[in-house]
């Protein structure tokens, strides 16, 4: 099947692709795609910031200081997030969502601290996975 842009539900049989084409270029970017896999896009954040929440993956790296780091509520019920320090500059990353089913926040001190949330509508982010990440 050609590239074909659908504004509805779709099905297929070998996977799809979410895309975003750039309304000045035409140039498309391939945000996610589903078949056997599922891939989504990777955000880099170094040091104090935001953790989006268009991205599956955000890479933490820090400097020798705390880093503050924020998470905004999901946008759909099911939605995943991982959260994965790949630099350990010396400081720690706390990660504060909006909304926490399992506490306040999570401390990410060491590489490969990585935490993978589910967005529940009625009670915010919950933890289905930690590995190392300290949650309080």
């Amino acid at each position: 099947m050609a590239n074909t842009t659908f504004t509805g539900p779709v099905r297929s049989e070998n996977g799809f692709q979410d895309i975003t084409k750039n309304e000045t270029t035409g140039a498309i970017t391939s945000n996610a795609a589903y078949g056997k896999a599922i891939r989504g896009g990777v955000q880099q954040l170094s040091g104090a910031g935001a953790a989006d929440t268009t991205n599956l993956i955000t890479e933490l790296t820090t400097a020798a200081g705390a880093a503050a780091v924020t998470l905004a509520d999901g946008t759909t019920a099911g939605q995943i997030k991982i959260i994965t320090m790949v630099v350990d500059g010396g400081g720690t990353a706390t990660v504060t969502p909006a909304t926490f089913a399992n506490g306040t926040n999570m401390a990410f001190a060491d590489v490969n601290d990585t935490v993978m949330l589910a967005w529940a509508n009625t009670i915010g982010w919950v933890i289905v996975s930690n590995s190392g990440a300290t949650v309080a």
